[in-house]
């Protein structure tokens, strides 16, 4: 079978396109505006590249410190480099992006487009922030933008990946733009909500996932099945890494504690090498870490803190009518709540559930939540990583995803 090629648009860290690669997609470009994002991105071409030249103890080696990353590049192609292109997308923009993209392209044709607008536009807690409800946020035009490359390389699927508010944002109003804008594009399409804990996630995430072919393809939207064993946070994800304190661990070489365990190993999690790395857990205060006491002691109890019912002498937000869950314990014996870019900020939201460990998870428990591989390395330091990780699609989905397009390719 040839191999199929592809463009990501929007491409953040990269987890969509990583359940693409992992299905032996092509890619021909990523487009992200955000530095860190595109480093990141490049680390994993690097990655990539290297395996296929049967060389992954290089990377290792950049992992384990041994050779600085301008050295782990410079055994990568210009060309493969140059493929990351760090630019946001916008009519300024686009002529360009279209010309970089082309001289990656060369002979080869487009088979597939892939990837999401920003999503805090459609975003339902982004609009109940939004004294406008996000109405002029620009970023609820970016799908022309999409349209445009879906005109420019006329692929013969994409997947649009968003969040559920899309369909409600403006009343629904975007949402029938959007689909006029593919349908005057010479696309059909479907779409559904998926939920990531369907297809092994240990995460409730529901993602908008639209999948569109050209007209005279005649193609249905693909069926998927249901994930149906069940696997638990701390037995099965989070079991062989060292325990933590709040503000120890390291961005380095972290060694397992033990063996892999079904879970790691059916999902190929955990690969191929002995030690994982980023596996840091973030600093936290006094008052913060009794309260993580407080919640993890409810949490047991089958009970989510409300924070206007803590003591008064904890409580340090004047709000305390609306947003009254923002500490809220990682549900350790079955899946997560939704990872989102907000841990960056603080790790309130996701608290461990090991009282005895009393912080919010690490670096690498969240990109595990998310399902990306443990050789997976994100660029630019642990905020950085943990915004990256919570914008991203969960490998995991995107692999199924990529499995259904090429079958039906």
């Amino acid at each position: 079978m040839k191999t199929l090629n592809y463009i990501d648009l929007f491409a953040g860290a990269g987890g969509l396109s990583e359940g693409f690669v992992q299905k032996d997609f092509n890619p021909i470009a990523h487009v992200e505006m955000n530095k860190l994002a595109c480093d990141t991105l490049v680390t994993r071409v690097a990655y990539h590249y290297l395996k296929s030249q049967n060389k992954t103890s290089l990377y290792h080696q950049y992992l384990e410190g041994e050779i600085s990353r301008t050295e782990l590049l410079s055994k990568i192609p210009s060309k493969l480099k140059d493929s990351v292109i760090n630019s946001e997308i916008s009519d300024k923009t686009i002529d360009s992006i279209f010309s970089k993209i082309n001289t990656q392209l060369g002979n080869k044709k487009v088979d597939i487009i892939i990837g999401g607008p920003p999503c805090q536009a459609y975003s339902i807690i982004g609009r109940a922030r939004d004294p406008k409800n996000m109405a002029d946020d620009p970023r609820n035009f970016l799908y022309k933008l999409y349209v445009k490359f879906l005109q420019e390389y006329s692929p013969k699927m994409f997947v649009f990946e968003n969040v559920p508010g899309i369909l409600s944002a403006k009343n629904g109003e975007h949402f029938e733009k959007i689909k006029k804008a593919i349908t005057k594009a010479g696309y059909n399409f479907d779409f559904k909500v998926l939920n990531a804990k369907d297809f092994g996630v240990l995460q409730d995430r529901k993602r908008i996932i639209l999948i569109g072919w050209k007209e005279e393809l005649n193609l249905e939207y693909p069926t998927f099945k249901s994930e149906t064993k069940s696997y638990q946070i701390l037995k099965d994800l989070f079991a062989d890494l060292p325990n933590l304190q709040n503000g120890t661990g390291s961005l380095g070489v972290v060694h397992y504690k033990k063996e892999s365990t079904e879970y790691l190993s059916n999902t190929g999690i955990r690969n191929c090498i002995d030690f994982t790395t980023q596996h840091l857990a973030r600093p936290n205060n006094e008052n913060d870490l009794e309260i993580y006491r407080i919640a993890v002691d409810e949490w047991a109890e089958g009970k989510r803190l409300n924070y206007a019912t803590l003591p008064k002498r904890l409580i340090k937000h004047k709000n305390i009518t609306s947003f009254t869950n923002r500490f809220q314990v990682v549900n350790g014996n079955g899946v997560s709540h939704t990872v989102v870019a907000h841990i960056a900020m603080d790790g309130h939201y996701y608290i461990h559930p090991d009282k005895k460990q009393n912080r919010s998870i690490s670096v690498r428990e969240a990109a595990r939540i998310q399902s990306f591989p443990d050789d997976f390395y994100f660029e630019g330091g642990r905020t950085a990583a943990f915004k990256q990780i919570g914008n991203a699609v969960p490998p995991l989905m995107a692999k199924a995803i990529a499995q259904k397009i090429k079958e039906t390719l």
